[in-house]
């Protein structure tokens, strides 16, 4: 019989976390979120420094029984005196398995929920560690890799903890069973069709047979080759990070010239852990790094985490926005007016001095977005270029040359986003007496994914 574990359990993983200004349980209904849900619920009560603890539970829409367990969460929660609020995650599967498109959208869910310095708390447990380590192990990873799920890492602007990685799915179920809670049965969860649930099902219970302490040496195993992998990136020097001419976050390629394929991933994962993002899958980065290597110059190589994209430009390593649709539908733009656009950012028109677009305080302006063929002339210049070879020159990433505010007055267009005025009949340093100088400002906001 299982252990029956106590809230005093989470003392030495809580102590360094008391000046969060909250603390969320990511909280499904099952037996581990539901554990860990009463174990911090009960921390709380007996800490009454601890900051104010929420639940939160995310809706995938997926299953037929969805709206049923969000109701047995709220239930469980009122039951327990904690907050609860459900989101709702948009799952799109696009070339993805449903399980990683499920996951992708649930840790949007919770990256979109933290504020600044907010803690997250996920339930994974020993049983959970263990099983990640097998599966990477049969998918070929490499240290990184097989180091298994992180205890701790940044999430959005806040933090993700896993305080239960050391216990064991039975001491949880049966301090479930001790408290009287009722959790959910998945019942995906009893097939074995699922890489996950094969290991669970069939390979783990043979594996006890013979090694009835497997769970303990695999972590500590894990453990070490965490450590391995801190110190190999604690080695290196950490890449410094570049910024496009819109503010995309990047890495210079130029460590690729000379440098072995071993460093040169060992390189890019540590830069991406400066951002805050999860590694992704030794495999995935090591075919993407062959591409970088093999293309052409001009040959712009993704890399679709599934969380995030990279891809490069100009021998730069870019962190890509969320992909969303670029804009279709005009807006109109008022001098001193903003305008936060979904995918594009902050579009303003605002007061300069000197030479600028001279405009009336009642005058409104159409704000339009790139079709295909334009042709503009900028302030100064003596002759029209195509407005592709405007942004081209400019260094404009190819991801937000279809998002790019187009600013006319009537027929004639009188400023380009990140650009600049164009020439036009209202540019230049002096206008009519009920006229001001204006200039088009952008503010483009990478939101990119991250898991």
């Amino acid at each position: 019989m299982a252990r029956v574990i106590r809230h005093t359990l989470l003392d030495e993983a809580l102590a360094d976390h008391l000046q969060a200004p909250h603390w969320y349980v990511a909280f499904s209904g099952g037996v581990d979120s539901t554990a860990l849900l009463q174990l911090l619920n009960q921390w709380c009560r007996a800490h009454k420094d601890a900051p104010p603890l929420s639940a939160v539970h995310v809706n995938h829409g997926i299953q037929d029984q969805a709206t049923e367990w969000e109701n047995h969460c709220a239930w469980i929660c009122r039951f327990l005196n904690v907050p609860f609020s459900a989101l709702r995650a948009e799952v799109s599967v696009r070339g993805k398995g449903l399980e990683s498109a499920a996951r992708e959208a649930r840790y949007a869910c919770f990256e979109e929920q933290l504020g600044k310095g907010e803690l997250l708390f996920l339930g994974h447990h020993l049983d959970d560690q263990v099983e990640t380590f097998f599966l990477r192990l049969l998918r070929g990873a490499g240290v990184e890799g097989l180091a298994a799920m992180p205890r701790e890492r940044e999430l959005g602007r806040g933090r993700l903890l896993r305080p239960l990685l050391d216990t064991s799915r039975s001491q949880l179920q049966a301090y479930a069973e001790a408290q009287g809670l009722r959790w959910i049965d998945d019942p995906s969860n009893a097939g074995t069709s699922q890489d996950r649930n094969y290991l669970r099902h069939e390979v783990m219970p043979r594996v006890q047979q013979r090694w009835p302490a497997y769970r303990q040496t695999v972590s500590r195993a894990a453990r070490h080759l965490a450590g391995l992998s801190l110190g190999r990136e604690q080695a290196l020097p950490v890449p410094t990070t570049s910024y496009s001419s819109l503010g995309d976050p990047g890495l210079p390629l130029d460590f690729l010239a000379g440098s072995a394929d071993d460093h040169a991933v060992l390189l890019i994962r540590s830069w991406l852990r400066t951002l805050g993002l999860q590694l992704p899958d030794q495999a995935l980065l090591e075919e993407f790094l062959r591409q970088l290597r093999q293309a052409r110059t001009d040959a712009r190589p993704l890399l679709n985490t599934g969380s995030y994209r990279l891809q490069r430009y100009r021998e730069h390593l870019y962190l890509l926005p969320a992909d969303s649709p670029p804009p279709e539908e005009d807006t109109v733009l008022a001098p001193g007016q903003a305008r936060d656009i979904p995918g594009v950012g902050r579009v303003a028109l605002r007061r300069c001095q000197g030479e600028g677009i001279w405009l009336a305080a009642d005058e409104e302006l159409q704000l339009c977005w790139r079709d295909g063929g334009e042709r503009v002339r900028l302030a100064g210049d003596k002759r029209s270029k195509t407005l592709k070879k405007v942004l081209q020159e400019a260094a404009v990433p190819p991801w937000w040359r279809r998002r790019v505010p187009l600013l006319y007055l009537g027929q004639e267009l009188v400023a380009i986003g990140a650009i600049g005025a164009c020439h036009s009949t209202r540019w230049g340093d002096r206008g009519q007496d009920a006229e001001a100088p204006w200039e088009l400002v952008w503010e483009a906001t990478n939101t990119a994914c991250r898991d």
